[in-house]
């Protein structure tokens, strides 16, 4: 049967970088429907859209309604575990591509998880006998508040699971509803549960002959209520801009200063920025085809059997775009905001809106330049950035992702990490080597947050070349006689293997994206430059399952050919995957020189436990900066306005410090 044909206007869309629209996801559903690929029991864990091709982009012409719409869908039956993925183009009503995924072959792999599929496992773990003697073993008989963790796998070939769609669950205690579960962990105790089958294979308890650790059961509530009066130190910081932000907003496209990019959001990558460009003059001059965090991993340090097998892919078993908050002015931002709605695909393949899944607005960010010339007035401009950030939570993770665009041409990417530590049990004051005490009788194991960007370079065009940049000193002698020298040296990547590199804080080490075709003011090629903030690469061994599936994570840099089916790290599937993405791809080692690129940067913190992480951890803060280097011939900066000369309000003297002069810092 054919399904109606559509414009893009008659699906809510004016550009084709525009975000998926409710109509979309509802039409693609309609189309598989139609075309007898969704049944009745039929299940979507994950729907994207298709990204338009940078051709059709370059022909795009406003008002132009040509163009084709399209979403990959993955399709899920759960009573057979079978799944396949189907290419719909809305616009045409039909299905354009259609492949059976090969769940059941080496490397194997599973779609993403449905959000019915945890309660599903809490139900038929909770139901087995052999968790109730468990509990039982622990003297908890009713277990009506009880909450167990649904936690992908990982890759370990065993009987009776390889290639079945598996989830493990850990097990903590409620002991009334609202109760913090992450305070009174079951240690030792795991329900490994077949989802199709819908049992529960194998319940594993460490304590099954022994005495079990016991339960911690003090209550660590965090709410209002619980933590008891707030503070009244501190007096009220209040943002404004009476005539309102700086930026502009045309449906998904803003302009702030020189900067215009066009936002955009799915269910795995969430936030993506598309073609950012600055204005140099009368150019717009392209920076980045398109930004994303598509991927990130959360490996375990524990070679407990609660816990060596945890490594969890976030975005590509759980989707961090799905999983966004609605975010709330006074919250999650502050100032005059901007926000943007997002649509993903639920459970059923209909459309699910995100209210303010993401956030925009303008910060002071301090003093921008400044210089004081004897007996003459210091000069200071003061520098902003716009900022463009969204939260996801997954479990007991929050995740914001923060992108900061400067006055003076720089990109900052800040992912921060808060929530809850993920806990265990220990017998008060005997925590192991892997897993602090962090209260009484509640350990946190060591763990790393490992995120990788997407960046698909752009630097005036998108023929761009990587230079690896090292300062290097040089010994006392002929070429330093006084011994003070130093200098620096660039080397070129010219193959993929080339460009599988690791930060070096000792030698500053850092990347520039150069556009070899287009010179500067002094002869050189543009370059924007990215600076890393390195921490530890996987602490996991070559050879482990957690090496062999988040290779992205072994390295803080890779360089590839830009190729459209390569848009995740660790592979399109990577719950229960052998292994699978980066790693793999760059053994072609395709030329990298001069062409069109893209970027992988793996950051990130890694994580050792302490007491004032809990109940709830304080924001932990990794990214990277990109910036111009070469790309413009002066600080693009120079024309800021002069605030201290703007009329201000009368200043409440008793609070000013003494011999305040007329401009701040």
């Amino acid at each position: 049967m054919q399904s109606t044909v559509l414009s893009p206007a008659d699906l809510g869309i004016t550009h084709p970088l525009d975000m998926l629209t409710a109509q979309e996801i509802n039409a693609a559903r309609q189309i598989l429907i139609d075309s007898g690929k969704i049944g009745t029991g039929t299940r979507i864990p994950r729907l994207l859209p298709v990204e338009p091709d940078k051709d059709l982009l370059s022909r795009f012409t406003p008002g132009q309604t040509d163009f084709d719409r399209s979403v990959r869908v993955t399709l899920l039956e759960p009573s057979t575990g079978e799944a396949a993925e189907a290419v719909v183009s809305v616009t045409s009503g039909s299905v354009t591509g259609y492949r059976v995924l090969p769940t059941g072959e080496h490397p194997f792999g599973q779609p993403q998880y449905l959000f019915e599929e945890y309660e599903q496992a809490q139900a038929i773990a909770k139901a087995d006998p052999r968790w109730q003697a468990a509990m039982a073993r622990r003297g908890i008989i009713d277990t009506t508040h009880t909450f167990l963790s649904p936690l992908a796998p990982g890759f370990f070939p065993r009987e009776g699971e390889t290639g079945r769609r598996m989830i493990r669950s850990l097990t903590f205690h409620r002991n009334f509803e609202g109760d913090n579960a992450w305070a009174h962990p079951v240690e030792g105790l795991i329900c490994h549960t077949d989802l199709t089958a819908g049992i529960v294979t194998r319940v594993e308890d460490d304590y099954e002959h022994s005495e079990p650790v016991p339960i911690p059961m003090e209550n660590r509530l965090y709410d209002p209520e619980s933590v008891g009066p707030a503070r009244t130190s501190l007096k009220p910081l209040e943002i404004t801009q009476p005539e309102g932000p700086s930026f502009i907003v045309d449906g998904t496209h803003v302009t702030w200063e020189n900067w215009k990019l066009r936002i955009g959001f799915n269910a795995q990558d969430g936030l993506v920025l598309n073609q950012v460009s600055f204005r140099d003059g009368e150019e717009d001059r392209m920076v980045l085809h398109r930004a994303s965090v598509p991927e990130m991993v959360v490996p375990y340090g524990d070679t407990s059997n609660t816990r060596f097998w945890i490594s969890y892919f976030d975005a590509g078993e759980y989707l961090l775009g799905k999983n966004a908050n609605s975010l709330k002015l006074g919250c999650d931002c502050l100032g005059v905001i901007e926000y943007f709605d997002a649509f993903v695909a639920g459970d059923h393949g209909e459309a699910v809106k995100i209210p303010n899944a993401v956030c925009m607005h303008e910060e002071d960010y301090g003093v921008l330049w400044k210089h004081s010339e004897f007996g003459e007035t210091p000069q200071v401009r003061r520098s902003r950035r716009l900022v463009i950030s969204y939260f996801a939570t997954i479990g007991n993770y929050d995740y914001g992702f923060f992108w900061y665009f400067y006055l003076d041409g720089s990109i900052q990417m800040e992912a921060k990490a808060t929530g809850i530590v993920y806990t265990g049990g220990c017998f008060p004051g005997h925590p192991n080597r892997h897993a602090p005490e962090i209260a009484p009788g509640v350990i946190a194991p060591v763990h790393q947050h490992i995120f990788c960007a997407r960046l698909d370079v752009a630097v005036d065009g998108d023929a761009n070349t990587v230079q690896e940049q090292n300062i290097v000193g040089i010994p006392m002698g002929p070429e330093n006689p006084y011994g003070n020298a130093f200098t620096w040296e660039r080397t070129t990547m010219s193959k993929e293997l080339d460009a599988v590199r690791d930060a070096n804080p000792e030698s500053g080490r850092s990347w520039f994206v150069t556009n070899p075709n287009r010179l500067n003011y002094v002869g050189e090629p543009t370059a924007y430059q990215l600076l890393p903030m390195p921490g530890p690469r996987l602490m996991a061994q070559e050879g482990s399952s957690a090496w062999n599936r988040a290779q992205f994570a072994t390295h803080h840099m890779w360089v590839t050919k830009n190729e459209d089916s390569e848009r995740f790290p660790a592979g399109d599937y990577p719950n229960q995957h052998a292994g699978d993405g980066i790693g793999e791809w760059v053994k072609q080692n395709r030329d990298i020189e001069n062409t069109d690129i893209v970027l992988w940067h793996s950051f990130g913190p890694t994580h050792i436990p302490r007491t004032e992480d809990w109940p709830v951890m304080p924001v932990d803060y990794s990214g990277f900066w990109f910036k111009p280097h070469g790309f413009l011939d002066q600080n693009p900066a120079m024309d800021l306005p002069d605030w201290s000369s703007r009329p201000t309000a009368e200043p409440d003297v008793a609070h000013q410090p003494q011999d305040a002069g007329e401009c701040c810092h």
